[in-house]
């Protein structure tokens, strides 16, 4: 019998985020707040595992959420061992100069596993906005 948190060491990802606002294609005129994130996922287990979707919730100040889910992260699958990683920039559009990202990425292990990473909520904001 495998007991909790040798399954917690065998499937684990680690996620960190770093987001940066994107003054030249924002129009805060128009409602409209670009934020670059990039994102490190580190395979902190000790099986193979495959990222094959995503899935985001992004909330703005007005606590309007959108969605998004699809395969990958931008255009690839990447298959992490052990102690690899991977990183990638993207980006989103809010209408107000606050607001926040979650979500999980849909993971399949070496032996078949299926489990999600989650993805800690992080705040996106214009830099001086919030103190």
């Amino acid at each position: 019998m495998v007991n909790m948190s040798q399954e917690i060491q065998k499937y684990n990802i680690s996620i960190d985020v770093a987001v940066q606002y994107i003054k030249e294609q924002s129009l805060p005129a128009d409602n409209r707040y670009v934020f670059s994130y990039t994102i490190n996922i580190l395979n902190v287990g000790t099986v193979t595992a495959q990222l094959l979707s995503r899935h985001w919730i992004i909330t703005d100040a007005e606590s309007k959420s959108e969605e998004v889910k699809g395969p990958g992260v931008v255009g690839e699958q990447p298959v992490l061992k052990p102690g690899e990683d991977f990183t990638y920039t993207s980006g989103t559009i809010i209408r107000t100069p606050v607001g926040s990202m979650q979500g999980s990425y849909q993971m399949k292990a070496s032996d078949g596993h299926l489990f999600d990473a989650e993805i800690a909520p992080f705040t996106l904001s214009l830099p001086g906005f919030l103190h």
